[in-house]
Formats: C-alpha cells, sequence, structure tokens
C-alpha cells in the first residue's frame, strides 16, 4: 500500500508527555574518561562540548537525586555533540558498590546506541582499522526493515554500539507517514 500526498502530509496526532520535542542526550557511565573521550573524538568524530566536575561527595544528591550508592562520587561529566543525532553525557562514577561488567543487549538494562552511516562498508572498514571489534559481518534486514542493512561493534570498554544504513529506506515507509529517522 502506497501513500497518496494527502496522507503523506497529513498531520500526525500527539499524545503523552505535554510539550516534549525528542530525545536532548543519552548518559552512560565509563570506566575511564580519558578512553571514551579519545573513542567519541577520535574514532566516531563526535564533538566535546563541555566538562563538569569533579563534584563535592554528597550522600543525599547520590541517593535522591541519582539513585545510586550514597557513597558514590561524581568525578567528571562530559558532553559530545554527534552530528545530526542526540548528544552524549558521559559520566565517570566512583562507588562502592559499582558493577564492572557491560550488561549485554538480553540483561535487564541492556543496551546499544547506533550510528546512522551512508555507506556500511566503508564504515566497517573504517572502525577496523582503528582497532574496533566489529561482531561478525553486516546483516541484511528483513521484514518492516527491509532495505536497512546493520553491525554492532564494542568500544575499548566493551559498551556495544551499532552501525545501520538504509539509503533507499526501509519497508514500512511505503505503510506511513511517520519515520523513525530520516537521514
Amino acid at each position: 500500500m502506497n501513500l497518496d500526498a494527502e496522507q503523506q502530509n497529513a498531520p500526525i496526532e500527539r499524545s503523552g508527555l505535554p510539550g516534549i520535542r525528542g530525545t536532548d542526550h543519552v548518559g552512560f557511565t565509563v570506566p575511564d574518561m580519558q578512553q571514551a573521550h579519545e573513542f567519541l573524538v577520535n574514532v566516531i568524530g563526535c564533538q566535546h562540548v563541555y566538562s563538569l566536575g569533579p563534584y563535592p561527595r554528597d550522600p543525599v544528591l547520590m541517593r535522591t537525586k541519582l539513585n545510586v550508592h550514597p557513597e558514590a562520587t561524581l568525578v567528571e561529566i562530559r558532553f559530545y555533540r554527534c552530528f545530526n543525532g542526540s548528544n552524549f553525557e558521559v559520566f565517570n562514577y566512583s562507588s562502592p558498590d559499582q558493577r564492572l561488567d557491560q550488561p549485554r543487549n538480553s540483561d535487564i538494562g541492556g543496551h546499544h546506541l547506533a550510528f546512522y552511516v551512508e555507506d556500511l562498508d566503508v564504515a566497517v572498514d573504517y572502525l577496523k582499522g582503528h582497532g574496533i571489534q566489529v561482531l561478525g559481518d553486516p546483516t541484511l534486514s528483513s521484514g518492516a526493515s527491509k532495505g536497512q542493512r546493520w553491525v554492532y561493534f564494542l568500544a575499548p570498554w566493551g559498551m556495544q554500539f551499532e552501525l545501520v544504513s538504509f539509503p533507499q529506506g526501509k519497508a514500512y515507509e511505503s505503510q506511513t507517514p511517520l519515520r523513525l529517522w530520516m537521514p
């Protein structure tokens, strides 16, 4: 089913959180801020915007506002702008109950960050040339995602990232005016 021009330009009804405009940033914690900085800036190509910290010890703030151990210390926060997607707020904590294992996608709280690239094969070769572990070969999607290729890779500290590319669009786009991403 292809949508006609009127359907494609119809306003989309909205509900939910009043005034929401989109994702401002994604925050994540790293074990080594300098290693993360070098990866995000020198490999991915993000821009470092500013840094905050170190912060004084504040058990009430840690427990009530950040939901972490009251004896945790927030060593530093850095903010990065990554092209046309979301910004990153990167934390470096020290905490007596800190877990050091990265969650897998199958774990509760598991996650990954995906970057859209114009040419997946060129991007994969680039990552490999920088010693980044790429998890297998690119995969062709099917169903509503047909037209997309993707591959996962790991940051030096083990965090999961993904590259996606769909230069001709995805199959679902013929069924709705909504778009997950518009490169």
